[in-house]
């Protein structure tokens, strides 16, 4: 009964994560690995270091005031957000430890904005790890790490497939893509034309954007098809949003729970 995720990149959607991980603890199945991407890093992390109840607190009770505090705002080089406060949380829940001691294999991917290489981080310290794999291009600085500066893994692998299976090579893997769902994020853009007039440049490259992340998704998953994939509709919510916590569990909750006896299924189907 066991089963590997591979947890996409999504910033704000990645709340969804939340909900895919407590869908899974209340079925009969067990979760062998983790491999995430940026946000996906940050829940498999806290799920695999006993942490869940404090990322979906942290979620749940999101605000405009705490998103400043949190993204510590300013434009030096290389960023326009410091994330010291982040960096502060991550060291306080999960500084003391490293991948072998979580409860699971866990992966965080990043990408190497030296080389261009995918990078897949799942021994040594945990935290510098996860900083890594989410720093999106731009808005957090780059890490440095043994002798690499790393950016989002989005920007490589968005949905990391390829290590969940590695890692627990025994186990069905489950995909969550949350870049998936371009048709309403096209529409939350303000790409539909209903005055007849054409769309202006701020949603033109937002749409541009959202159907680069989604293609890159795609190409992913099908250069390494999971055994089962989840694309929660959530193109609805702009990726940059942090407060709809609520909402977006709920989603990913439903999503998972509605895919889970096709998994059972395939399972029981392989041990016959």
């Amino acid at each position: 009964m066991k089963l590997s995720l591979a947890l996409g990149g999504g910033a704000g959607l990645g709340w969804t994560h939340i909900g895919v991980l407590r869908a899974i603890e209340d079925s009969p199945l067990e979760i062998a690995a983790i491999s995430g991407t940026s946000i996906g890093a940050i829940a498999g992390a806290s799920f695999a270091a006993g942490k869940l109840d404090y990322l979906e607190e942290t979620a749940r009770t999101a605000n405009f005031r705490t998103l400043l505090r949190f993204m510590d705002p300013h434009f030096k080089r290389g960023a326009v957000m410091g994330a010291r406060t982040i960096e502060k949380e991550l060291e306080e829940q999960l500084g003391s430890l490293s991948f072998a001691d979580l409860s699971i294999p866990v992966a965080a991917v990043a990408a190497d904005l030296k080389t261009g290489d995918t990078i897949i981080m799942n021994s040594g310290k945990l935290v510098p790890a996860i900083r890594a794999s989410m720093s999106l291009p731009g808005i957090f600085k780059p890490v440095e790490y043994e002798g690499r500066l790393l950016v989002d893994g989005g920007a490589a692998l968005p949905v990391p497939v390829s290590p969940a299976r590695e890692m627990a090579p025994d186990a069905l893997c489950l995909s969550v893509n949350l870049q998936d769902d371009f048709i309403n994020r096209a529409e939350m853009a303000g790409i539909s034309r209903v005055d007849g007039k054409y769309p202006n440049s701020i949603a033109i490259v937002k749409a541009s954007i959202g159907l680069s992340l989604r293609n890159l998704g795609r190409y992913s998953l099908a250069l390494d098809p999971p055994d089962f994939a989840l694309s929660p509709p959530v193109g609805h919510i702009d990726m940059q949003n942090f407060t709809k916590a609520d909402e977006l569990i709920e989603i990913g909750h439903r999503e998972t729970a509605a895919i889970i006896p096709e998994i059972l299924k395939r399972i029981e189907q392989s041990a016959a």
